[in-house]
């Protein structure tokens, strides 16, 4: 089916939001600065990478029911006043429908399903794709998704919007000194503040790497823990002891899934807009201008 790639649609719009001035403005003063972005950067990475397949993933559930059950502090710090939707910049909110409807009016095939995240949605759409698999993100948790046998990498930004590095299994090793396909075990341990998760006290990077080099995965070490076995980096041993409880629950939250029952999607590059006077309608109502230009004729070269 050709090469495929997976856009981490809200990393990449909330980036752009962060990466291009609020003077970016449609006509009437609303901000657009993270559509013009989003639209820029999947126009030059189209262009850079010439994938087959295009989907851009949603978020049907940012914060879903499991992971809270699992770790109550999951993404908690993020939590709007009202208890339930995410906190966002309130010149954002008004530009994420607007993405959506340009994605699909363009012919992009649109992914989410209810109850998942779209990392979720991403891991099942790699793990069903028989070809080379391209993950654009700026959420370090993917690299989970990497795999070499298979040709699944990440594409992660670095800093601003046109910096991306190319993240395979030496990449990951190289970084964190684990091996390539050990990240969600190293994250687990050492935890993420960002996603309100709180890894193992007192085991930072280095030593949640040590432990990964030594054991393995998780299971590993609590293997080891239950057997009485040594090689345990210094002081580790009864940090683990006392975490065992989270370290029994924690995979369950890191872990993409990758068998989310979301519907088929081709992600097939159109040979046209799908909708091309809808199209035309939007950049005119938001000022899209030359960013809509170079990204229509990148994903639909009618």
């Amino acid at each position: 089916m050709g090469s495929l790639m997976l856009l981490d649609t809200a990393s990449r719009y909330s980036r752009a939001f962060y990466g291009v001035p609020d003077t970016v403005r449609a006509p009437d003063g609303t901000p657009v600065n993270a559509i013009r972005g989003l639209l820029d950067m999947t126009s030059r990475l189209v262009r850079a990478r010439h994938p087959a397949r295009l989907v851009a993933c949603l978020d049907a559930d940012w914060r879903p029911a499991f992971r809270v059950e699992a770790v109550p502090s999951y993404k908690a710090h993020r939590l709007a006043p009202d208890g339930a939707s995410e906190e966002t910049p309130p010149a954002l909110v008004p530009q994420v429908p607007v993405i959506e409807e340009v994605l699909r009016a363009a012919g992009v095939a649109v992914a989410g399903q209810p109850g998942f995240e779209a990392d979720d949605v991403m891991a099942t759409l790699a793990a069903r794709s028989d070809g080379p698999v391209d993950v654009v993100t700026g959420d370090r948790d993917l690299f989970q998704l990497v795999d070499d046998a298979r040709e699944v990498r990440v594409i992660y930004t670095v800093r601003g919007l046109q910096n991306m590095d190319v993240i395979d299994e030496a990449a990951v090793t190289a970084k964190y000194g684990i091996p390539g396909r050990a990240y969600a075990d190293f994250a687990a341990l050492r935890g993420d503040p960002s996603d309100g998760l709180p890894g193992v006290p007192g085991v930072g990077e280095k030593t949640a790497a040590a432990l990964i080099q030594a054991f393995g995965s998780i299971e590993g070490i609590t293997t080891a823990l239950d057997a009485g076995h040594g090689g345990f980096p210094r002081g580790s041993r009864d940090k683990l002891e006392k975490a065992r409880d989270y370290l029994d629950i924690a995979l369950s939250v890191v872990k993409v899934v990758d068998d989310v029952p979301v519907p088929e999607v081709d992600g097939t590059l159109p040979a046209a807009p799908a909708d091309p006077d809808r199209l035309k309608e939007l950049g005119e109502r938001w000022g899209l201008g030359s960013s809509l230009g170079r990204f229509a004729s990148a994903v639909a070269p009618s």
